[in-house]
């Protein structure tokens, strides 16, 4: 078997059995030979594991299956998905990206284009422009906008916006990044931020991170993240600022 690949992407799943796009994923493994996708099924109790081996025998050489038992989150779900990316497979760059496809698997690899030389990670960003679709329902994106400022605000970071499921990064700052679990199971692209931070300091990061306008992202109608956690989330985030503001810097791998 195969395992030398330019990018492999973690797919975090959890009950997408009725979102997965089967005929997609065989669709963009048939064009992309150099790809492998890792997907997780994080405690699913619907038939999405069934769906993935569906997937898996079309193309069982670059699709691998993490089963995990008990749901644990995406946090979790994507950072053993990176770790198990970069053990099983010699990748050069290892991406994420959500199940349902809002950004499609073809945008990534555009995405991980970004990633050589100098620059260590990259990473979509949902900004409306004129030759760009970008459909986003109006209260997502007002309450998306008002986190993301005080998302920027906490890194002390002109970053537009961090919570875009598609990111990718050199396989060495992957293993670093994702070597020790998070602490909130939703806010976790948040702690990369601040782990990046800690690596290179703030004035290092604009030289060796990109963030690129997607050029379509298109809104799901079922977010897996529960409504409830509106509230809570100022918690996380606060939790997650001081818990890094304490924290010893790391030095760059």
């Amino acid at each position: 078997m195969d395992t030398f690949f330019e990018v492999g992407i973690v797919i975090p799943c959890y009950n997408e059995a009725n979102r997965l796009q089967v005929p997609t994923f065989t669709h963009f493994l048939k064009e992309y030979r150099k790809v492998v996708l890792v997907f997780v099924n994080d405690g699913s109790t619907d038939t999405t594991k069934r769906v993935l081996k569906v997937i898996k025998t079309a193309y069982p050489s670059r699709v691998y299956i993490i089963d995990q038992p008990k749901n644990l989150g995406k946090a979790e779900a994507v950072r053993k998905g990176v770790l198990t990316c970069c053990t099983e497979f010699h990748v050069e760059k290892v991406a994420y990206l959500d199940a349902d496809l809002s950004t499609s698997a073809e945008e990534c690899i555009s995405v991980s284009k970004e990633v050589s030389g100098a620059t260590h990670f990259a990473f979509g960003s949902r900004i409306a422009k004129l030759d760009c679709t970008i459909e986003r329902k109006l209260h997502r994106f007002l309450i998306g906008r008002s986190i993301a400022t005080l998302i920027s605000k906490q890194l002390k970071l002109r970053v537009y916006d961090t919570q875009c499921g598609c990111k990718v990064f050199k396989r060495s700052l992957a293993e670093h990044l994702f070597k020790e679990g998070f602490l909130s199971r939703w806010l976790f692209d948040v702690e990369l931020f601040h782990r990046l931070i800690a690596i290179y300091g703030r004035d290092r990061i604009k030289f060796l991170a990109k963030e690129i306008p997607l050029k379509s992202w298109v809104d799901t109608d079922d977010s897996k993240v529960p409504i409830h956690y509106f509230f809570r989330l100022w918690l996380d985030l606060r939790n997650v600022g001081n818990t890094y503001k304490a924290k010893t810097p790391n030095k760059a791998p």
